[in-house]
C-alpha cells in the first residue's frame, strides 16, 4: 500500500478557524475532517521520484539517505520516469548522507545518476517476464467492468482445482503479490493475480474513490467467481495492506467465502479505524477531526461531502472486534517497524482467535516489506501455511 502525506496541518489549523465565529469553526471543522477524509479515499495518481541516485558503478548503486534505501534487504528502482528499472540488495556501505547497495541487476533501460522512484515490490512487470514462468491475461468480469489480471498455473501447467487469489494494496501494482507466486505454484495452486476499481488499469468505481474494502470486495468475489468456473474447488485468499481489507470483506459477504480454505494476509488492515487515527496523530491531525470524517464517510446524508457513492462504516472494517465471525483459518504477516499500518490489531486478532489465526512478526521491516528484509523466512512461512492444507484434506 503507498500512503502519502493525508493533510498538512496548517491547511487543516486555518479551515477549523473559519470566520473566527461559532458557526464558522464549527462549518470550518466539518471541510477540514472532508478534506482529511478525500485524502484517505482519493487514489494517488502521481508516483513521483522520491530517491537520488549519487553514483554508480557495475556492482553497486549509491543512493542518498531516506528511510527506504537505509533499510536491509532487496528492492527495485523505477528509472528515467518508469521507463526502466534495477534491482538492488544488501547495503555495502553508508555514512549520514548517502548509501551504498548491491546491484543484482538491470532489467531495462541504463542507471544513470539523478532522480528515482523506489519500487518496494522488487518484481517490476508480469510473471513471465519478472519470474520467467508462463502466465497469460485474463478478463475477471465485476459490477464496473472487466478488470485485468494475470493467471500462473502450477508447475505441471494445468490449473488443477486448487486457486490462489492475490490482492496488492492501496495505491499498488499487481506487482507487489508476485513475491507470493513462485511458493503457491511449487506447493501445486494456481494463482490468480487480480487488479481491482480505482486501479491504473481497471474500470473507476461509481465514485472514482476507495471505499476502503466495502465495494472493492465485489472484485475479489468476481475473481473467485472466475476460479470457480475455471475447475476451482478450494481457494486461498492472500491480500497485502488495504488488499487484507478487501479480502477479510470478501470473506464476510461472499457467498464463495465457502470456497475459502485459508487466507495470507500481508501487512493487512485488519481495522481501519486505527489506521486513520494513526495517521491522524502522525500528521497532527486533532482527534475529533479523524472523528468527524470517519462520521462523514459512513453517514448516508453526509456522503457525498466526501464524494462517495455508498457510505463507508468504517465499524465493519474492526476484524478485532468481530473476531468471532471469522471461520478461516489465517496466516497473518506482520512487522512492529510498519509505520502506515500499526501492527496493534494483528496482535490483537491473534490474541482473540489463537484457535484460527497465526500472526508471524517481524520488527524492522517496513510496510509490506517483510518478504524483502528477509525472503527465505517469508517464503518458509507461506509454503508452511500452504502445505497445511494438503494435510488437512
Amino acid at each position: 500500500m503507498q500512503v502519502r502525506r493525508l493533510v498538512s496541518r496548517p491547511v487543516l489549523v486555518a479551515a477549523a478557524a473559519g470566520t473566527g465565529s461559532v458557526l464558522g469553526a464549527v462549518g470550518g471543522s466539518v471541510a477540514a475532517a472532508a478534506y482529511f477524509a478525500r485524502r484517505v479515499i482519493t487514489p494517488d495518481e502521481l508516483q513521483p521520484d522520491d530517491v537520488e541516485i549519487l553514483r554508480h558503478d557495475a556492482e553497486t548503486v549509491t543512493f542518498s539517505v531516506t528511510p527506504e534505501t537505509v533499510v536491509p534487504g532487496r528492492y527495485g528502482v523505477w528509472l528515467d520516469g518508469g521507463a526502466g528499472h534495477a534491482r538492488v540488495g544488501e547495503i555495502v556501505d553508508a555514512d549520514p548522507a548517502s548509501v551504498t547497495r548491491r546491484l543484482v541487476a538491470v532489467d531495462r533501460g541504463a542507471i544513470d545518476t539523478g532522480p528515482a522512484r523506489w519500487n518496494q515490490y522488487y518484481f517490476w512487470d508480469r510473471p513471465s517476464v519478472s519470474l520467467g514462468v508462463p502466465d497469460e491475461d485474463v478478463a475477471i468480469l465485476s459490477d464496473v467492468g472487466p478488470l485485468p489480471g494475470w493467471v500462473v498455473r502450477r508447475v505441471d501447467g494445468t490449473s488443477g482445482s486448487d486457486w490462489a487469489v492475490l490482492v496488492h494494496g492501496r495505491g499498488a501494482r499487481k506487482e507487489e503479490t508476485l513475491r507470493a507466486v513462485p511458493v503457491l505454484r511449487e506447493a501445486g495452486w494456481t494463482s490468480l493475480v487480480t487488479a481491482y476499481r480505482n486501479d491504473r488499469d481497471a474500470p473507476r468505481g461509481p465514485d472514482g474513490r476507495y471505499n476502503l474494502g466495502l465495494s472493492e470486495w465485489r472484485d475479489v468475489e468476481a475473481a473467485m467467481g472466475y476460479a470457480v468456473s475455471h475447475g476451482a474447488r478450494r481457494i486461498l485468499l492472500l491480500g497485502w495492506s488495504m488488499g487484507g481489507a478487501i479480502v477479510l470483506q470478501a470473506l464476510d459477504r461472499s457467498p464463495l467465502s465457502d470456497y475459502v480454505v485459508g487466507v495470507a494476509l500481508d501487512s493487512p488492515v485488519i481495522d481501519w479505524g486505527v489506521v486513520l487515527r494513526h495517521h491522524g496523530r502522525l500528521h497532527r491531525v486533532p482527534g475529533p477531526l479523524v472523528r468527524v470524517a470517519t462520521d462523514l464517510m459512513g453517514s448516508r446524508r453526509t456522503r457525498r461531502l466526501v464524494g462517495v457513492h455508498e457510505p463507508i462504516d468504517v465499524a465493519r472494517t474492526d476484524w478485532v472486534a468481530r473476531a468471532g465471525e471469522l471461520r478461516s483459518p489465517m496466516l497473518i504477516i506482520a512487522s512492529g517497524g510498519d509505520d502506515f499500518v500499526p501492527i496493534g490489531p494483528a496482535v490483537a486478532l491473534a490474541g482473540r482467535r489463537p484457535d484460527l489465526v497465526r500472526l508471524e512478526r517481524w520488527d524492522r521491516a517496513r510496510h509490506c516489506r517483510e518478504w524483502n528484509y528477509d525472503p527465505d523466512r517469508w517464503e518458509r512461512v507461506l509454503r508452511d501455511f500452504v502445505h497445511g492444507f494438503d494435510e488437512r484434506r
